[in-house]
């Protein structure tokens, strides 16, 4: 199977569409023919993304060479109700200028719902390549279908998953839910075969300014896999903590160090600045470029909840090195009181209580949550959580525990008697009280809860139950695009056993999968919603094959809300 061909084909088909345009339909306005020798190209494709009933941004940036020493340049923009450019439908002029990058972003209105338009951009005579999007439903829907992304990192791997997501013809949007790009330098995170694959990063330093962040942008962007997926499908996004450095919180990130990179604001500013000019987005306020959390209704069976629980009001992660004694022991007290601190804020207080307000007002038959972190509960015995055993020996122990429990040592029932704790207290296990004024809300509203998760690399499939134990709705975790899970943190273990293991370890937890890349598929309709996993067999090569992930279904209604086979 050689998945690139069908890419290559998609953008071959929609080149030759529009070169079949006449010059005199070809927006002629723009210089007919006569090509503008400072521009190489639309070297970065075009995109879509916020799709609303009547609305839809539509994105591209045009090239420049050297020499523009800095002057804006006319766009002109057409949206047409058919491939041939027939049937204009919109169309404008904008300047793209070096203040955003040369990026264009037009929020394009007045679109009837529920319909399919392409769109194309012109300058100096030549002309973009041609996007395909599509508008949301409105009233009564039978049907929702998203397709479900996460964690692209350029070294780390070819963008297959994207070329796969860019062949599905059925799909009325495609979600991401961060990390979008990864801050690292060249040689860093997951970029061991990246000069093999010739997928070196640039620049090849961390990106900390604006030219960095816009520098690593345009080399993401170049992909054109990425570029097919975003021609065919409108994006809805959220950034994570890579957009900006790992671990970010509101006022700093792990991978942010002071002395050495400036004050994180400023670097917080020239990432903030640069997502808003490459990405499709829309914002909610155009005076707060760093809030993004917004919803998008499908008619009356989704409402998409878009959360941002990486930087608005995000409080610094515990670690587990702050309650740990100088002899090893683990201060369970201390950490159990620093936990359930009420006050502790993952989303901070006006986006919980706009969160709140729309689903009060949404009697859509699902909601939605599209976020970064998991939100189900991920308690793992400590000792493999502070890696004191091995995720092999501690299942072997298990098993001696249940067949010859006389023959334990003293060590080896020490180690059983510890508690189980939270395996990622960057995920909403390290936000307890904030986790369950989520779970209340949707409770006390009777609402139909899924979230989606991302962050980990891994597939995760769980009942969500809040404290009390009370059934409040499903999650359904996606693994990465390319980035690598928990077959390179436990290399020398089988990852059909850690995945079956953690099954039986973790209760909430239905499906885990953590050795493939991939996506889901999430199908929603008035009697059920399905998340199907789809995996890509590598990310290292070109050539490769689809595997079939599990999918697993939820019904609506009180008494239903967990997790069922299919």
């Amino acid at each position: 199977m050689k998945p690139s061909d069908s890419r290559r084909q998609f953008i071959r088909h929609f080149a030759a569409s529009t070169a079949a345009v006449s010059s005199a339909v070809a927006l002629s306005a723009c210089g007919g023919n006569s090509v503008d020798p400072i521009y190489a190209s639309f070297e970065h494709g075009v995109a879509s993304g916020d799709p609303l009933g009547d609305r839809v941004i539509i994105w591209t940036r045009v090239t420049p060479s050297s020499n523009t020493d800095g002057r804006d340049f006319d766009v002109t923009w057409q949206v047409a109700s058919d491939e041939q450019f027939s049937k204009i439908i919109k169309s404008g002029n904008l300047a793209a200028s070096a203040n955003r990058d040369y990026t264009v972003k037009v929020d394009v209105t007045g679109l009837s719902p529920n319909s399919v338009y392409f769109y194309r951009f012109n300058f100096g005579g030549r002309i973009s390549p041609v996007g395909r999007t599509k508008t949301l439903p409105v009233g009564k829907v039978d049907q929702v279908k998203l397709a479900v992304m996460t964690c692209s990192n350029y070294p780390a791997g070819y963008f297959n998953v994207y070329a796969e997501i860019a062949k599905l013809t059925d799909i009325d949007a495609a979600v991401h839910l961060g990390d979008y790009i990864y801050e690292y330098p060249f040689d860093g995170y997951a970029s061991e075969n990246a000069a093999s694959m010739n997928r070196l990063v640039e620049p090849k330093t961390e990106i900390i300014t604006l030219t960095d962040y816009r520098s690593r942008y345009a080399i993401y962007r170049k992909d054109l896999d990425l570029q097919a997926l975003h021609a065919k499908i409108p994006l809805i996004a959220v950034w994570d903590d890579h957009e900006f450095a790992n671990d970010t919180w509101i006022d700093g990130a792990e991978n942010h160090d002071p002395a050495t990179e400036g004050p994180f604001s400023a670097r917080r500013t020239a990432a903030l600045q640069a997502y808003n000019e490459w990405m499709p987005i829309r914002l909610p306020d155009p005076s707060k470029n760093n809030r993004i959390y917004r919803s998008f209704d499908f008619g009356d069976l989704v409402s998409l909840h878009m959360l941002d629980t990486r930087l608005i009001g995000r409080e610094k992660q515990l670690s587990y090195a702050n309650y740990m004694s100088s002899t090893g022991a683990f201060d369970a007290a201390k950490f159990t009181l620093d936990m359930s601190n009420p006050t502790r804020q993952l989303m901070g207080v006006e986006q919980t209580t706009w969160l709140q307000a729309q689903l009060t007002k949404s009697s859509a038959t699902w909601q939605i949550l599209g976020q970064q972190v998991l939100m189900a509960r991920m308690n793992i015995p400590a000792p493999l959580v502070l890696g004191q055993i091995s995720f092999g020996d501690y299942t072997n122990l298990l098993g001696k525990a249940q067949i010859a429990p006389a023959t334990l040592t003293d060590k080896e029932k020490l180690i059983l008697a510890q508690p189980a704790i939270p395996y990622n207290l960057d995920a909403w296990d390290g936000y307890v009280a904030a986790r369950e004024t989520v779970f209340g809300t949707a409770k006390a509203l009777n609402k139909n809860l899924i979230a989606l998760a991302g962050d980990t690399h891994n597939t995760w499939a769980s009942d969500l139950t809040d404290m009390n134990g009370n059934a409040i709705g499903v999650e359904f975790g996606v693994t990465s695009v390319t980035s690598p899970g928990f077959e390179e943190i436990f290399p020398k273990e089988d990852p059909a056993k850690v995945a079956g293991g953690l099954e039986q370890i973790i209760g909430p937890l239905v499906y885990a999968e953590t050795k493939n890349r991939g996506f889901m598929i999430v199908t929603a309709t008035p009697t059920e919603t399905r998340s199907e996993w789809r995996y890509v067999s590598t990310v290292k090569s070109k050539t490769y094959t689809m595997v079939a992930g599990k999918t697993l279904r939820v019904l609506p209604g009180a008494s239903n809300r967990k997790l069922l086979p299919v």
